[in-house]
């Protein structure tokens, strides 16, 4: 696993010029990025949550890890020659932040330049620097520095050549990193940056590696934990890092594009507007299921196909029809399993839609928990799932007809006919109960933190794999225990 502590790493003295990388693929060994990654980590020490260095007895120093910064940047960027406008934009930005007094950042020049959307090519490498946070990592706009290598299989590529279209998704692994990553982040997202305004969104980075990675331990823990038997398929995924990659980089591609299509009853734009966070389960649960669907509708067409004998699959069919299967599993045992049981109970919005999605499987009778042994009615589970997603589809379709307080309330009750509220939930006592005279805000203000406890079951569950799911955090596909 990468390590990101500066025991390892010394800054080196100011006018070391650091030995030129040509070859990317040796880029996380070189003393270039040695030498960058100790500067940075010293970097963040020196500065505050918005990214400045406050401190004027700093600012001496703060320059000259800036200057060996810069000078690494200038050292590895012959190894990326796809970046090197961004990485000559980057070096500037650092000497302005230097120049102006190491103020709040602004790195809206280098941003609009870095463009790995363009260049999808499996194994291509990007070194990335930002001051920037990390989601469900660090809060504060730190200066981070990570390596990261593009996974975009033949099948992916045709499948996103297709029906699939998402010019803006990139799936990524790591190589290396700063602190900022050596958390429970999986995202390189453009508008985590520090910049002087918000630019057009052009992309969006999810590692996969660390999808997979952290998926494979949970799943592992639950099973062994639960007793439930594996189908074969559900098994390799967890033996094979790279297979769940491929696997998670496809299920990623359907969801992403989702956010943006279907009927919706609100611009997907607008989506982190502050609403009951039960909304936002919905909208991640949607997404997902509808990445299991078509993975679904994939297989039908491909097996049919087979069956036919009218012709023999591609190569990046077979692996597509291998995929969409292994896809299904990925999504069922993600939700059910780590999505409900990872984070705080805090507005936990992904761990209420894994609730949802096992307490619909188990309600319907294709889950089964009995005998202190987990169960499943493999033939039953996509009609099922899939009835859950339309359940989802129909009331956003009912909801363009709905003003926005309407939606919340029916929202609310496609939730609670599956997922029990709190006890002491306001929302539970039905609409009369509600502020519905004054302004949306007041509602959202009504729900719990904790609105839809864990069951008794995930209760039990938690304190089983819990300490699995928090040793995930900072996991790669090189770590360990992946």
């Amino acid at each position: 696993m990468p390590t990101t502590t500066t025991t390892q790493y010394v800054v080196p003295a100011i006018g070391d010029e650091p030995e030129v990388v040509e070859d990317a693929s040796l880029a996380e060994s070189s003393a270039a990025w040695t030498g960058l990654k100790a500067a940075a980590i010293e970097l963040q020490a020196l500065q505050i949550k918005d990214g400045s260095v406050p401190e004027a007895a700093d600012h001496g120093r703060a320059a000259e890890l800036v200057a060996v910064i810069s000078a690494s940047i200038a050292a590895l960027s012959p190894a990326f020659p796809h970046d090197a406008e961004y990485h000559d934009a980057l070096s500037a930005d650092f000497g302005r932040w230097a120049a102006d007094g190491f103020g709040v950042p602004d790195f809206l020049d280098s941003l609009v330049l870095f463009h790995p959307e363009r260049h999808r090519e499996n194994g291509i490498r990007h070194l990335v620097v930002f001051p920037m946070t990390t989601q469900n990592g660090s809060a504060s706009r730190l200066v981070e520095a990570v390596l990261i290598e593009v996974i975009w299989p033949e099948f992916v590529a045709e499948l996103e050549a297709g029906d699939y279209s998402n010019a803006l998704f990139v799936p990524i692994r790591f190589v290396d990193f700063t602190p900022g990553y050596d958390t429970n982040s999986a995202v390189l997202f453009p508008e985590t940056v520090a910049t002087r305004s918000i630019p057009t969104f052009t992309w969006g980075a999810i590692f996969a590696d660390r999808e997979a990675a952290r998926f494979r331990a949970v799943v592992r823990a639950a099973a062994d934990t639960t007793g439930l038997e594996l189908p074969e398929d559900a098994a390799r995924l967890l033996t094979d890092q790279a297979l769940a990659e491929r696997t998670f980089v496809m299920w990623d591609l359907i969801h992403d594009r989702t956010h943006m299509r279907g009927d919706l009853p609100f611009d997907p734009f607008m989506i982190k507007q502050r609403m009951p966070f039960f909304l936002y389960s919905l909208e991640e649960l949607r997404c997902d299921l509808t990445a299991f669907r078509e993975s679904v509708r994939i297989q039908r067409r491909l097996e049919a196909l087979a069956a036919a004998g009218d012709s023999v699959l591609s190569d990046a069919d077979a692996h597509l029809l291998e995929h969409a299967r292994l896809v299904q599993y990925a999504v069922l045992f993600d939700r059910i399993f780590r999505f409900a049981l990872t984070g705080s109970r805090v507005r936990n919005y992904d761990g209420l839609g894994g609730q949802l999605l096992f307490a619909w499987l188990h309600q319907h009778h294709v889950l089964h928990w009995t005998d202190t042994k987990l169960t499943i009615d493999w033939p039953e589970v996509a009609d099922s799932v899939l009835a859950l997603g339309q359940r989802i589809d129909d009331l956003y379709w009912r909801s363009i007809d709905r003003p926005k307080v309407a939606h919340w309330l029916a929202a609310y009750e496609l939730v609670t006919e599956t997922v029990t509220p709190n006890p002491a939930s306001v929302w539970a006592r039905r609409p009369q109960a509600l502020p519905l005279d004054g302004p949306p805000r007041a509602l959202t203000d009504a729900v719990l933190d904790d609105e839809f406890p864990l069951s008794m079951f995930y209760e039990a569950l938690s304190k089983k794999i819990g300490d699995v799911i928090l040793s995930t955090e900072g996991i790669t596909g090189s770590s360990p225990q992946s």
